[in-house]
């Protein structure tokens, strides 16, 4: 598509957590090392710090500068770093994604605006204010279940066709048909459809996403990515065998809301995590057993 911002990337992208101190102060030393084990030692093709899996609603302004940056600097270049910089507010998410593209963002994730329940034209018209802005490939966020607004598919293949900065789309709808009728009317070539659901990987993988943005890649990273080169590679039948491995563990880690599980998991498997901020609360008893006995089950503690 003429003038459209070039965006290929593939594979598993890690929206990151963002480490806490126990006095509830962003563990900086923690981040980085995260950065570092989900490049080096699980090969994710990208991250996403400051999206939902990132506690982002309770990082100051200042804060969510600073964990896009230490991220950047740490990646160094290694893998793409999508900024997450969305907001309810049009002029904030503006000033998010301008912060986020001079400290050296590739791209930015931009969710849907929640709360204030806009129409289509409306959320139509804020991505297009936000990408004319910040001049940075957008990557649009879907998630109805959060936001209280569900991106239609014919706003989503508007945005594709007539901003040129809206290069893919995070699905996290739940909703098949509504992803299908997105990959069916865009053009892979200019514009990736990943995956934010993770119990529907597989199946949109099969459908022509371009991989996933997925909270279990925490704990799950190296089978995802594996997934995703059996389905591109043609053998379905290993890219099944991996997705039914792992659905107990990926089920498990969304007992309780995210990120609960994954900072509980990754705690488990000796990474940095700390607490969560308020509202947020530790994981139950119950929600802890039953995480537990899916990541022994699996062998991933």
């Amino acid at each position: 598509m003429a003038g459209k911002m070039e965006w290929g990337l593939k594979g598993v992208i890690v929206p990151l957590i963002t480490p806490f101190n126990a006095d509830m102060s962003v563990d900086w030393t923690g981040l980085r090392r995260l950065v570092d084990y989900y490049v080096e030692e699980i090969g994710c093709d990208g991250v996403v710090p400051c999206g939902t899996t990132g506690e982002s609603p309770t990082l100051s302004h200042a804060e969510h500068a600073e964990v896009i940056r230490v991220v950047i600097d740490q990646t160094n270049r290694r893998v793409p770093v999508i900024a997450g910089a969305g907001s309810n507010s049009t002029q904030e998410a503006i000033e998010l994604t301008k912060a986020a593209k001079e400290a050296g963002a590739d791209a930015t994730l931009q969710v849907c605006p929640y709360y204030n329940k806009p129409t289509q034209e409306g959320i139509f018209r804020h991505f297009q204010a936000i990408s004319e802005a910040a001049g940075l490939p957008v990557i649009v966020y879907n998630i109805p279940g959060r936001t209280g607004r569900n991106i239609e598919p014919s706003t989503i293949i508007r945005m594709w066709a007539e901003i040129p900065q809206v290069v893919g789309l995070k699905d996290a709808s739940g909703d098949l048909q509504q992803a299908m009728a997105v990959l069916a009317d865009t053009d892979r070539a200019s514009f990736q459809v990943y995956s934010g659901e993770d119990i529907m990987t597989f199946a949109l993988l099969c459908h022509g996403s371009a991989g996933a943005i997925a909270a279990v890649a925490h704990v799950v990273g190296r089978e995802v990515k594996e997934m995703c080169s059996a389905v591109w590679s043609g053998d379905l039948t290993r890219a099944r065998e991996l997705h039914f491995q792992t659905m107990p563990v990926v089920e498990a880690l969304f007992v309780e809301p995210n990120p609960a599980p994954v900072k509980q998991a990754l705690e488990w498997m000796g990474l940095p995590a700390g607490p969560l901020r308020p509202p947020l609360e530790a994981m139950t008893e119950r929600g802890q057993a039953v995480l537990r006995t899916a990541l022994e089950a699996g062998g991933w503690i």
